[in-house]
């Protein structure tokens, strides 16, 4: 019997942005390199597993802000989650130290030059990062949204939070040629058409999150819909039905059922 695997603890973020042209949220996503051995080519949000960088920021006063009240462990997911985003989107939910308002689009665009790809190389850690440049993460602005676990059986798995911000104004983001190949501020339903029609490749945890996303016309709307709720985990059964796959979810976690047929799980 083959031993059991352990989820990996990790974090997402859904970047979320009013669309200027229609009423209807947009959300930053990112195509993954198709080298990549979990989810490769797959329409994804940014995000990562947690590491120990993460865990440092915790003990060190000042890197962050926003996260009263939480354990070591919701720390440690929130943390990820920001780091995770700012390097495979250089978009950044950090404040200068003392400051109420989050760095502007500017200056997150010198930090991105600056560190970005040395973050990514592991030239440099996120800890060092935001004590150079006297930054404090804003923890404050992720909105627990949804908690997902890979389902037993799998070769690789993952304990994910998923969390929704609002983007912070004009920091566009940007995919960064490695782990992803592409990245579009797209809409749920555009996104879900795409999955659809072939041109997207979608997991199924994305595919019910854009799902459930995509009934709230705005980000106000998603953010105040799902902040102070209780997060439902979601740990799929996966069972083999008529050559395919079936997957059974708890209904109370708001996605409007319980059995799935599926393809990529995700």
């Amino acid at each position: 019997m083959a031993e059991a695997v352990t989820p990996r603890p990790a974090s997402t973020i859904l970047l979320l942005r009013d669309s200027a042209a229609r009423q209807e949220i947009e959300v930053f996503m990112m195509v993954r390199h198709y080298q990549i051995d979990f989810n490769s080519g797959a329409l994804v949000f940014p995000g990562g597993s947690v590491d120990a960088s993460d865990k440092e920021i915790i003990e060190r006063e000042g890197l962050y802000s926003g996260g009263e009240g939480l354990d070591a462990t919701a720390l440690s997911f929130r943390i990820a989650a920001i780091r995770e985003t700012f390097e495979e989107s250089g978009i950044l939910l950090a404040r200068p130290q003392g400051a109420s308002a989050l760095i502007d689009a500017k200056r997150a665009s010198e930090i991105e030059a600056a560190h970005r790809a040395a973050l990514t190389g592991r030239k440099t850690t996120f800890p060092k990062v935001l004590a150079d440049n006297k930054l404090s993460l804003a923890l404050d602005e992720l909105v627990p949204y949804a908690h997902w676990i890979t389902p037993e059986g799998m070769p690789k798995r993952f304990d994910t939070w998923f969390f929704l911000a609002s983007a912070p104004p004009a920091q566009l983001g940007a995919h960064d040629g490695k782990e992803s190949t592409d990245s579009i501020w797209v809409s749920p339903r555009e996104a879900l058409q795409g999955g659809e029609t072939g041109r997207f490749k979608l997991p199924f945890p994305t595919t019910r999150n854009l799902i459930r996303l995509g009934k709230l016309t705005n980000v106000r709307a998603a953010l105040e819909d799902s902040r102070g709720k209780p997060v439902v985990t979601v740990l799929p059964v996966m069972t083999r039905l008529n050559g395919g796959r079936q997957l059974r979810i708890p209904r109370e976690a708001g996605y409007d059922g319980e059995l799935f047929e599926v393809g990529e799980v995700g």
